[in-house]
């Protein structure tokens, strides 16, 4: 069965789009067929996967060119696929709400069912009507969190946000997890605020901690995960440990 995770913060700056892209090969590292859905009109997810369509399909001409969601899927040489984004989704976001046609993308996603293990869904930081899309479509929520104090406040408003979800019956969302990301422990204040969320968000830690690394950060512009870019990597060995752990949190628990 498909499972269907959105990798969301409404804080930008988190690493959101470096986990999305490393989770999504991690993953396939593991054999499991996964896409990644890059609903975020920045693309970066999408520069970070090297597909060379210069102009490709993605969900804009899915909505409104009724291209199937196949055609506008595409196979990266990190062995997930993926459905691009760019500034076109602007558009998309705009659209879905003046046609009050919420929830569009979990129909579409029927049309894929049983292609997949895995989806995963990179979002814009912030709370518009694509996130909402996300969070709708997906059955958990996975939060990379930079271990900061600013950061804190947009976790804690994610998650009302999928409470309310749940609530007004447009979800079965639920948060799998928080991730640390570009951690340095050598930090204080990173050692700080890292407690704190033990503290508090016990059972929803990710024990992975996903360090600061110059590798991680060079990957995208040669179109590869880092994983795919430097194996040896610190960051990308902790990238393949929190897929790890993502499967045995997802598959079975």
């Amino acid at each position: 069965m498909n499972k269907v995770i959105v990798i969301a913060n409404q804080k930008g700056g988190v690493g959101k789009t470096t986990t999305a892209v490393n989770l999504a090969a991690g993953l396939a590292a593991t054999k499991r067929r996964v896409l990644l859905v890059d609903l975020d009109p920045q693309g970066n997810a999408t520069s970070a996967t090297g597909i060379s369509n210069k102009e490709p399909l993605s969900l804009y001409h899915h909505y409104f060119e009724n291209k199937t969601l196949n055609e506008c899927i595409y196979q990266t040489s990190d062995g997930y696929s993926v459905i691009p984004g760019g500034e076109e989704l602007i558009a998309l976001d705009v659209a879905i709400r003046n046609d009050n046609n919420q929830g569009f993308f979990s129909n579409s996603l029927k049309e894929i069912e049983g292609l997949f293990d895995y989806t995963l869904i990179d979002t814009p930081p912030t709370l518009n009507q694509l996130t909402l899309e996300g969070l709708s479509c997906s059955s958990g929520t996975l939060i990379p969190l930079q271990c900061e104090y600013y950061s804190l406040e947009g976790v804690i408003g994610l998650m009302k946000t999928i409470q309310t979800l749940s609530e007004k019956s447009m979800s079965s969302n639920r948060v799998i997890g928080i991730v640390r990301t570009m951690v340095d422990m050598r930090n204080n204040l990173a050692k700080e605020v890292s407690d704190e969320l033990e503290k508090h968000f016990t059972n929803l830690i990710f024990n992975t901690l996903i360090p600061r690394n110059v590798k991680l950060a060079e990957a995208p512009s040669h179109g590869v995960s880092g994983i795919k870019y430097m194996p040896n990597s610190y960051g990308a060995k902790a990238y393949l440990a929190l897929a790890g752990e993502l499967i045995r949190r997802v598959e079975y628990d």
